[in-house]
């Protein structure tokens, strides 16, 4: 087996010329995931498997059955970080339209980027699910019978000291979370800014190649008609 690095995506070299209607839905496919890529800058290589042999084989056999075709020959681009498969291009799609992409790639996504932001929700959903749980565990101790002493007394004295300290630590503490909220919150926009320039070059990428590629077919066609407008003038003359 091949020494692959982290993050791979299996390509075919040889579309890029081709006029093929397959060839050239898997040469946009494998533009729009290095585009995206790159934009994001995460780090990847890309293997070849129309001149390599080697990779071909080894990225048939790690592609798992339920992802094959019905002819059992999965076609490129085919995304790997390392030996574990991540997808292809149609999940790597839905990924992105549901901005899951790091989870997607296998990756820790950066702070301050749309899935980070989305996974702090869920940790503090979880959060918040557990502290309702210890809260109730505690109102079950506090309905105990508690004995009178500690009810009374010193007791008392001793937690309005305590609440009295807390409250003066807690005035001091919110001036450095300020601070570090504004921070935090500075870093979160300019990751969220990136995230959203990649997008938009992804777009205007793809949106230029639907332009060559509609230059090319209206091309071919007028080709076409050319010939035939030429095998007719043949014909009349050699009528």
């Amino acid at each position: 087996m091949p020494n692959f690095p982290k993050l791979q995506v299996f390509f075919d070299q040889l579309v890029k010329d081709a006029l093929i209607c397959q060839k050239r839905q898997i040469k946009k496919k494998q533009q729009d995931v290095v585009g995206f890529l790159e934009a994001l800058k995460v780090d990847y290589t890309q293997l070849d498997i129309a001149c390599n042999e080697e990779n071909r084989m080894w990225m048939r056999q790690n592609v798992p059955e339920e992802k094959k075709p019905a002819n059992g020959i999965p076609l490129p681009p085919q995304i790997f970080n390392e030996e574990g498969y991540c997808g292809d291009y149609e999940t790597f799609f839905d990924a992105k339209e549901d901005n899951m992409v790091y989870v997607f790639l296998g990756l820790p996504p950066p702070p301050g980027s749309k899935e980070a932001e989305q996974a702090d929700k869920v940790l503090i959903v979880e959060n918040g699910t557990r502290a309702e749980e210890t809260n109730a565990e505690e109102s079950l101790d506090e309905s105990r019978e508690v004995p009178v002493e500690e009810r009374n007394g010193n007791a008392h004295g001793e937690e309005e000291q305590a609440a009295d300290e807390e409250e003066g630590e807690g005035e001091g503490g919110e001036e450095e979370v300020a601070g570090g909220d504004d921070e935090a919150t500075e870093g979160d926009k300019a990751t969220a800014d990136e995230e959203e320039e990649a997008m938009e070059e992804t777009d205007k990428a793809q949106a230029e190649e639907e332009e060559e590629q509609e230059e090319e077919d209206l091309q071919s066609e007028e080709e076409e008609e050319e010939e035939d407008d030429l095998e007719e003038t043949q014909e009349e003359e050699a009528e």
